[in-house]
C-alpha cells in the first residue's frame, strides 16, 4: 500500500535547518537561471465573498528531479477570528511516476526559505566583514531573514525596527541570542536610526509605500527586500534602485509581481537595464556580482516555487532519514 510523509511545522523546523536551507536556496536559483527547471507564474483564485485568495505554485527541477506545489491561502479576516492570515501546504510527487510522497506544513518551510533566500544573496552580494544589520518588519519573516544573514555573516548587532507599538521590543526580546544571532538586537524608534551605517538591511513589511529613505543607506550596504509581492507594494525607494547593483530571482516573477520597481519604471523614473542580474547568474559565473566594498547591493525576490521544491526535497530527504512525520496509506 502506497504511503505520504506528512510533516507538521515543528517536523518541518526540525528538518531544514537553517545553513542546509541557505545552500538549498542557492541551488534552486542557479537551476532557474541554468534553464533547467519548469515554473509557470503562480496562479491565483479570488474568493471575493470571503475577502481571500488561493494561490498555486507548482515546478519541477530538471536537474534534481524535484516536482512539488505549494498551496497559499490568504485570509485577512482570520485575523479577527483568531486564525493565521495565511495557510499553506506543499505537496511533493515522485518526478518518475507522479506518485505523491510528502505533505509539509507550508507557511514553516515559505518562511524558511524566504530567508534562506536572502541568505543566499547575502553571502554571494554583502561585504565579508558586513557585521551590521537592520530589519523593517517584525513578523515571521522578518525573523527568518535575520536568523539566514546571521547564518552567512559574523553579525555583531542588530537594529529593527516596526512601526506598530511594541513589536520591535518584542522581537528584540525574542530574538536576541538565538542560534547564531548576537545578543545585541535593539528596537529603534524610526527607520533611519535601524538603516544608517548598517551593513545589511532586510525589509520584510506588506507596505505599499517606502519604509526607508535610499539615501540613508551607508557606502557598502547590501539589502534584501522580500515583502512586497504584488504590482502595488512598495517597499524600497527608487534612490535605493538607483545606488545599487540590482540583482533579482527571477526576471518573469519580478517583471510580473515586483512593486519595488515595476512603480518606478510606470513613472519614468528607471528602466529595465536598471536590472543587472539574476541571482543564479552571480551562481553560475555568467554574471558578475559585487565590484567592489564600497558598492550597495540590492537582491529583490518575489519567492518562486523552485525554492518551495528543493527546499521540501531537503526537508523530506531528512525527514526520512530521522523518522520525523506521520506516514499514512493512501
Amino acid at each position: 500500500m502506497a504511503q505520504i510523509r506528512i510533516l507538521s511545522a515543528a517536523d518541518v523546523r526540525r528538518a531544514l535547518p537553517m545553513d542546509v536551507a541557505v545552500a538549498g536556496m542557492k541551488e534552486a536559483f542557479a537551476q532557474l537561471s541554468a534553464g533547467a527547471t519548469q515554473m509557470p507564474l503562480r496562479s491565483r483564485i479570488d474568493v471575493a465573498e470571503h475577502n481571500g485568495v488561493a494561490l498555486f505554485m507548482p515546478a519541477y527541477m530538471g536537474q534534481s528531479a524535484g516536482l512539488a506545489i505549494k498551496i497559499v491561502g490568504v485570509y485577512p479576516d482570520n485575523v479577527s477570528e483568531g486564525l493565521p492570515m495565511i495557510h499553506a501546504a506543499v505537496l511533493v510527487l515522485d518526478a518518475a511516476t507522479g506518485q505523491p510522497l510528502a505533505l509539509l506544513e507550508g507557511s514553516t518551510l515559505t518562511a524558511i526559505r524566504t530567508g534562506a533566500g536572502s541568505g543566499a544573496a547575502t553571502d554571494v552580494l554583502a561585504r565579508d566583514d558586513a557585521e551590521t544589520v537592520a530589519i523593517l518588519g517584525s513578523g515571521v519573516q522578518a525573523r527568518t531573514q535575520l536568523e539566514a544573514v546571521c547564518t552567512v555573516r559574523s553579525i555583531r548587532s542588530v537594529r529593527v525596527y516596526s512601526p506598530t507599538d511594541g513589536h520591535a521590543e518584542n522581537f528584540a526580546a525574542a530574538m536576541a541570542g538565538r542560534g547564531p544571532i548576537p545578543t545585541d538586537v535593539a528596537a529603534v524608534s524610526d527607520p533611519a536610526t535601524a538603516v544608517r551605517g548598517a551593513d545589511i538591511v532586510c525589509t520584510a513589511t506588506t507596505s505599499h509605500r517606502p519604509v526607508f529613505a535610499g539615501a540613508d543607506l551607508a557606502s557598502g550596504a547590501h539589502v534584501n527586500a522580500v515583502g512586497s509581492f504584488t504590482p502595488e507594494m512598495q517597499e524600497v525607494d527608487v534612490e535605493t534602485i538607483r545606488r545599487a547593483l540590482v540583482v533579482i530571482d527571477s526576471h518573469e516573477a519580478v517583471m510580473e509581481e515586483a512593486g519595488d520597481l515595476l512603480v518606478p519604471l510606470a513613472q519614468g523614473q528607471i528602466e529595465t537595464s536598471v536590472i543587472h542580474a539574476e541571482l543564479g547568474q552571480i551562481l553560475n559565473s555568467d554574471m558578475p556580482g559585487r565590484s567592489s566594498s564600497d558598492q550597495i547591493t540590492y537582491f529583490k525576490s518575489c519567492g518562486v516555487a523552485v525554492q518551495d521544491v528543493v527546499a521540501a526535497q531537503l526537508a523530506l530527504k531528512r525527514a526520512t532519514a530521522a523518522n520525523l512525520g506521520t506516514l499514512a496509506p493512501y
